[in-house]
């Protein structure tokens, strides 16, 4: 039976997806002209500011338990981001490291592992030696060295991966765009900090970098996380999974178009095969939840 609210979700997700890929590329723009700290705190203080109107109510509702929660999650965001930001401006491949980005969803059992003692469900460890391969396929080139770069987007989707489980926690007892709302605010005033600490240059601005600015704000950030957030009402976190794996390859066909970018055969084909054991984990998750007896339901 057609489920047009599903299918209005599953749409959203997927510009979601697109919007996180053009993300991408006009952060690799911004950055190339403007100091990363000074990105980042413009574009995620302005974002919030933004988002606030949608959400103040619940904002100022919060209680100091959830409020300190939120912030805390929401530094653990902002050093993923701060990690981000500064393997974008070292790299001349995205595409490798958004693929690289997109293993937070196989790291993550590890932290929930490690935090909560929730042990990885047996297809974790049939599909990490896969990743593994696909991952040594995308990063070991040029006589078997990882990049710099690469290390660095490691970093940061371990950093995301800590959120991811962390914010799962969170979101129980907050509404999912109240909490974007303050951890965005949260990455623009870590990024402040950062600023002011390393105190980088005055930034002449001209149109063509506040045209990217604006591109990664609006369309990359507000409109994304908006998107996003609307999607997941009415899709199973299951199908949202699926479709957030296009992001990497949204990625890659914008970087070789508008970077022009050169991806080896090798990237490529690590790249697929990373895509392909998440696809796996996700698809046997799905099935192992539904084979699960449910205890109680309850409307988000």
């Amino acid at each position: 039976m057609f489920n047009k609210q599903s299918y209005r979700g599953e749409l959203l997700i997927l510009l979601a997806t697109m919007l996180a890929g053009i993300g991408w590329i006009a952060s690799k723009l911004v950055i190339l002209e403007v100091p990363g700290e000074t990105f980042v705190t413009a574009r995620f203080l302005l974002a919030s500011i933004i988002l606030l109107p949608f959400c103040y109510k619940q904002v100022f509702a919060l209680r100091p338990k959830q409020l300190l929660s939120l912030c805390t999650v929401g530094v653990v965001l902002a050093a993923s981001i701060e990690v981000w930001v500064y393997a974008i401006s070292i790299s001349n491949t995205l595409s490798v490291g958004a693929f690289i980005m997109s293993l937070a969803m196989i790291i993550a059992p590890f932290i929930s592992w490690i935090l909560f003692k929730v042990r990885p469900p047996s297809i974790f460890w049939l599909t990490l030696p896969i990743t593994c391969i696909g991952i040594m396929l995308l990063t070991l080139t040029d006589g078997w060295v990882v990049e710099k770069s690469q290390w660095f987007f490691l970093l940061s989707s371990v950093l995301l991966s800590l959120h991811f489980v962390l914010n799962k926690q969170v979101l129980n007892s907050v509404k999912p765009l109240t909490s974007i709302c303050v951890q965005l605010f949260m990455i623009g005033a870590v990024g402040l900090i950062v600023m002011l600490i390393v105190s980088p240059e005055s930034v002449s601005l001209n149109s063509h970098i506040l045209f990217w600015f604006a591109i990664s704000t609006f369309v990359a950030t507000c409109i994304r996380y908006l998107s996003q957030t609307l999607g997941q009402f009415s899709v199973k976190i299951e199908k949202a999974s699926l479709i957030m794996l296009l992001e990497p390859i949204w990625t890659l066909i914008l970087s070789v178009s508008f970077l022009g970018e050169v991806v080896e055969t090798q990237k490529l084909i690590g790249g697929g095969i990373i895509i392909f054991s998440l696809f796996i984990y996700i698809k046997f998750q799905n099935r192992s939840s539904q084979s699960q007896p449910v205890v109680a339901s309850q409307k988000p």
